[in-house]
């Protein structure tokens, strides 16, 4: 086993802190490609629903249909984000308890 290896297996703290950082990496990453997925959809989605045909400026119907469909987009993914974010503390704070 190299220096590293026996390092981390000798150190309790640097192992949590290392899955730690796994797990937050992971979750931006899931985050990410649902902020992808879901971004992509709302905006065929909300293409094909808020514009009739395509034009050089945007009416106010139009332009109202996009502020609403970017409002709910970002309150979704507060919504998402603040849910992950309360089972990552509940899930730190079982395993805190745990040891």
């Amino acid at each position: 086993m190299d220096s590293q290896a026996q390092a981390l297996a000798a150190d309790p703290h640097l192992q949590q802190f290392i899955e730690v950082e796994s797990q937050k990496q992971k979750f931006q990453q899931l985050v990410h490609g649902l902020t992808e997925l879901c971004w992509h959809s709302l905006t065929e989605l909300y293409w094909d629903k808020c514009m009739d045909k395509p034009g050089p400026r945007l009416d106010s119907r139009t332009e109202t249909c996009f502020v609403n469909c970017v409002e709910r987009f970002i309150d979704t993914s507060q919504f998402i984000l603040n849910r992950l974010e309360q089972t990552q503390k509940s899930k730190l704070s079982s395993e805190s308890l745990s040891d």
